[in-house]
């Protein structure tokens, strides 16, 4: 959706990579699903999402086995 928003906001085949690189195949005058913007860097995978870890909710765990004592004193 983000690439339809950046479509949309008028981009051109001349800010594409491929483009630029006369590496485009396509005879389309508008930009298409594989549009890269050209950078000075060259060709750039997108930007993806850092991960970051939660910090743990329960000191306590919810449910665990019971001890051989108490299994012991279920049954008898």
């Amino acid at each position: 959706m983000a690439q339809r928003r950046a479509l949309a906001s008028g981009v051109s085949c001349e800010d594409c990579y491929f483009g630029r690189n006369q590496l485009c195949s396509l005879a389309v005058t508008e930009p298409c699903a594989t549009f890269r913007p050209a950078h000075p860097d060259g060709l750039r995978p997108p930007s993806q999402l850092r991960l970051v870890f939660r910090q743990e909710r329960r000191l306590q765990v919810a449910w665990a086995f019971p001890t051989p004592g108490e299994q012991v004193a279920l049954h008898t």
